[in-house]
């Protein structure tokens, strides 16, 4: 049976203790809403679904997701880890003062409207919402946070953005690469080089190092790649030589084993050379408008795919894992085929 008693404040404090079970509290304002509370609590700990939100009712999101930043993040590749801090920073600014017990579906949907409203892409605001809904499976499923359903799994999330189609027209290949080999570190028109001819990723590209790089059978292998498998790349002849100027270049120090490597830090370890500044200068120099690194990815999965080479053969070397995304380019093949049979 419940107990009820008022404390110096005025308020009621509901005390439930059943044999075999751990003590229950909750204050209230008024004693009816203790012992309303006290009677459905009595019920569900008799008929064994209740679960105490006291831990969640306590627990700011502004701790939870300081919490899964430190516990949950550094389990996640390095390459994901810096764009998932930034995103716990925007929910902590917007959420952080509710309780894991208090936040609401209809609060998650007016924070998904307005990031939309802002101008922020839908892909943008999925990866957010995606954050959010791991962050309380994590407290429900790890944590022990009494949390009955994760508000996050009720909210509609916008539809993922069509994919770019950004592809280097007229002289820009030449102008961008241009531009690259005239910047005072040889590494930039390197990168650029090598993801035009092999689609390989950013992340990819430069943290290879020479123990990746087999020059004989002309292959480059990538243990660990965004998608979680490893791949072999093969080389075409202008990879191959990009590889080998890398390598062999006068300026490579023997303290790394990076081919695209950058400064020694602080602590003397060099780390990968970082081109972001580098990039964009020489899309400036290029004159070139609207394009990104990646949308070299794009662009070298559109040549192989206008070379004829099939779904699979494409797959295999730029590491997509679903035939899906390769669906996107069946509209080259079909360019190509009606060339093809133009004259019959």
């Amino acid at each position: 049976m419940a107990t009820f008693v008022k404390t110096q404040s005025g308020s009621w404090k509901a005390i439930i203790r059943i044999k075999g079970n751990p003590l229950e509290t909750k204050t209230f304002r008024i004693k009816r809403d203790a012992v309303d509370w006290a009677r459905t609590t009595e019920d569900e700990i008799v008929r064994g679904i209740y679960i105490s939100r006291n831990v969640s009712e306590r627990t700011t999101l502004a701790q939870a997701l300081d919490r899964y930043v430190k516990e949950v993040s550094p389990t996640k590749k390095p390459s994901t880890q810096p764009p998932e801090i930034r995103r716990a920073k925007l929910l902590q600014e917007y959420f952080g003062k509710y309780s894991l017990a208090s936040l609401k579906t209809e609060k998650i949907a007016d924070y998904r409207d307005m990031r939309l409203a802002d101008g922020k892409s839908a892909t943008s605001v999925r990866l957010e919402l995606t954050l959010l809904s791991h962050l309380y499976t994590t407290a429900i499923r790890e944590w022990g946070m009494g949390l009955a359903v994760n508000p996050v799994s009720n909210v509609t999330k916008p539809k993922a953005s069509k994919g770019r189609d950004r592809r280097l027209v007229a002289d820009e290949e030449d102008r961008l690469l241009k531009a690259c080999e005239e910047h005072s570190n040889p590494m930039l028109a390197w990168i650029v080089k090598l993801a035009l001819y092999t689609g390989m990723r950013h992340s990819e590209i430069v943290n290879i190092t020479r123990g990746q790089v087999d020059l004989k059978k002309r292959t480059l292998f990538l243990a660990d790649t965004k998608n979680g498998t490893s791949r072999t790349v093969p080389l075409s002849n202008k990879a191959l030589s990009v590889l080998k100027e890398a390598t062999n270049h006068p300026i490579r120090p023997i303290d790394t084993n990076f081919i695209f490597f950058g400064e020694a830090g602080r602590d003397g370890i060099r780390r990968p050379f970082l081109m972001n500044r580098a990039w964009s200068n020489a899309l400036k120099k290029a004159e070139i408008d609207g394009l990104r690194f990646h949308d070299l990815r794009h662009e070298a999965t559109s040549r192989f795919v206008e070379l004829g080479l099939s779904d699979i053969e494409v797959a295999s070397i730029v590491g997509h894992k679903s035939m899906q995304t390769l669906k996107r380019y069946t509209h080259l093949r079909s360019e190509n085929l009606s060339d093809k049979i133009a004259d019959l």
